[in-house]
């Protein structure tokens, strides 16, 4: 593993107890992951699971007519995967990333080992499972009856909550793909953002200049779903910092 990278950047894997991650860690595989991957395709059945560190990868539902919408995001904090262990079998979403980085790959098999020892693996899986069921109905909610302009807030803040910096690489064509509506309507709702100078927008790069006017201007959603990772997730923070 590469001394710029460490597992422990993943939230989960940081929560792992010593004997759990030390029967993990030699299955973990260091993998770059480039924007506009597909990791996996709704039916597919999957034979490894992601943990993301530096990446993040988007859940889309794809509809008959070729239309998609993304129903969840998955970073740093949590695990690309949960069908395997939830017993699906296989996933009804397609999977892709939206921001390159990196991610550790584990084979399926190894993760259902530790897994069916029904210990603390089990519980921190099944935790953040629901934290991810809560953003994916959460965003059905804020797709529904919240305007572009605060979806597109929701969608930003999740994002820089998954990374290092203030800076994103993404186009309006694929934010219009994520949140399922036209282009002209996110050009008009991120015109509004930097004429607010809550964000500053170029050649597909935008720089968050104002967290706290995007976290004014946003709806309850994304307090939603930030508060319930950190109610169900509260012991990974605490390992983190002991790890630190």
């Amino acid at each position: 593993m590469s001394s710029k990278h460490d597992p422990n950047q993943n939230h989960l894997l940081a929560a792992l107890l010593d004997a759990e991650f030390d029967r993990l860690a030699p299955h973990l595989e260091l993998i770059p992951l480039l924007l506009g991957d597909v990791l996996s395709e709704s039916g597919d059945k999957l034979h490894h699971l992601y943990f993301p560190t530096t990446a993040i990868v988007s859940l889309h539902y794809l509809l008959e007519n070729g239309g998609s919408s993304e129903i969840a995001g998955v970073g740093n904090e949590g695990v690309l995967g949960v069908s395997v262990f939830m017993g699906g079998d296989s996933t009804p979403s397609r999977a892709v990333v939206q921001t390159r980085g990196h991610a550790y790959r584990l084979p399926a098999a190894i993760l259902m080992e530790e897994f069916n020892r029904g210990g603390h693996v089990m519980r921190l899986l099944l935790r953040y499972t629901q934290a991810l069921l809560t953003q994916m109905s959460q965003t059905a909610v804020c797709n529904r009856h919240h305007s572009v302009e605060q979806q597109l807030c929701r969608w930003l803040l999740l994002t820089l909550d998954r990374l290092p910096s203030n800076e994103l690489t993404m186009t309006q064509e694929l934010i219009a793909n994520m949140l399922g509506v036209r282009r002209e309507g996110v050009t008009e709702a991120a015109g509004r953002l930097q004429g607010y100078g809550y964000i500053s927008y170029r050649r597909g790069h935008i720089t968050v200049l104002d967290r706290a006017g995007l976290e004014d201007d946003v709806c309850e959603c994304y307090a939603v779903v930030k508060k319930e990772f950190g109610r169900l997730l509260s012991d990974v923070r605490h390992r983190q910092e002991n790890i630190g």
